[in-house]
């Protein structure tokens, strides 16, 4: 059985800004290797964080230049930026690029799913055939809508839905009903990414079962 971590962050521009992750400068597909070899891990998903680091998408596509049996890369752009439409089209002749992945996380983007700024990225995904991983816990009704809407678009929910951080153990599953109700959506896809993280338990974290 070929096992595959759905999701690996390479940087080297100093600590991660998120208190949850390893408190380490630099994380580079060296270490992932040693790591992914120790827990019999045969391949990656890289997905770039650029508010860690500006070059992590260079970084992960070197890495998947060099071990193209190892990586594969979830990448990113400006969506704010109008040079970044140009991108689609050609995004996955990019070593090892399989699609794209989008947080939403700074201040400035959380607005962006709902004020019509995006707007453009899911038909031109879609025609691109491009996959877009999506941390969107807070707008899972609008994931909804854009399934529904763009039907051949594959859309991936990462860390299951839930919001980021260290939220109170009830607090974590609150849009339960909503993680839910994309189900019906056939190109929806949820990765289970970080779920020990919503866990107050040790492994095997029975009280997220």
């Amino acid at each position: 059985m070929l096992i595959v971590d759905a999701q690996i962050h390479l940087w080297n521009a100093g600590n991660p800004t998120s208190p949850w992750h390893r408190q380490v400068p630099a994380y580079l597909k060296d270490d992932a290797l040693k790591e992914m070899d120790a827990g019999g891990v045969d391949a990656a998903v890289l997905t770039p964080h650029t508010p860690w680091d500006p070059n992590a998408n260079e970084l992960c596509i070197e890495a998947a230049r060099q071990h193209p049996d190892k990586f594969v890369i979830l990448g990113s752009f400006p969506l704010d930026k109008p040079e970044s439409r140009g991108l689609v089209d050609s995004w996955k002749q990019r070593p090892g690029m399989l699609g794209l992945r989008f947080t939403f996380h700074e201040p400035a983007q959380r607005t962006w799913l709902t004020d019509g700024t995006v707007d453009w990225l899911w038909p031109a995904a879609e025609r691109a055939g491009l996959p877009i991983a999506l941390m969107a816990a807070s707008f899972l009704p609008k994931v909804a809508e854009v399934a529904q809407r763009h039907p051949n678009l594959k859309l991936i929910l990462d860390h299951l839905g839930r919001p980021r951080g260290t939220t109170p153990l009830p607090e974590r599953w609150a849009n339960l009903s909503e993680v839910l109700a994309l189900a019906k959506y056939p190109n929806v896809a949820m990765k289970a990414t970080g779920a020990p993280s919503y866990s107050d338990q040790p492994y095997p974290f029975r009280d997220i079962h």
